[in-house]
């Protein structure tokens, strides 16, 4: 048994049910990161520049600054929350979410923080489900 797959999860309690209705409302969707820089603003979080297969830059902002360096995530491809209404972070527009895992709550100390990626490339803008 892997490291892993014997580790502890960050939460044991689970969120609210949801219908099947409320879930086929996200649009998840792959994208690639062409560039990432610092927020100016936060410590924890990265400026991302997507590729979501619009021909429309797509920015986000992500809480990963500190788990990865930008150019080690510049290039990959990552899942998004697509329809996620866009929002100010700390004065910069996000237009959606990344999707990732981490064994240990926001608040600890000791976190991994892992990108959900897909397996094998595929374009951006491909649907996730």
């Amino acid at each position: 048994m892997s490291q892993a797959e014997s580790a502890t999860p960050a939460s044991n309690t689970f969120k609210p049910e949801i219908s099947y209705d409320d879930f086929v409302k996200v649009d998840l969707r792959v994208a690639r990161i062409v560039a990432a820089e610092p927020h100016p603003n936060a410590d924890r979080l990265f400026k991302l520049q997507l590729d979501d297969g619009s021909g429309q830059p797509r920015q986000i902002c992500a809480g990963i600054r500190g788990h990865y360096e930008a150019d080690q995530i510049v290039g990959r491809q990552i899942i998004i929350v697509a329809n996620l209404a866009p929002r100010k972070i700390r004065g910069e527009e996000s237009r959606g979410m990344l999707l990732a895992a981490s064994d240990a709550p926001k608040e600890s100390g000791d976190r991994r923080v892992i990108l959900l990626t897909p397996m094998s490339e595929i374009a951006p803008g491909s649907t996730v489900s």
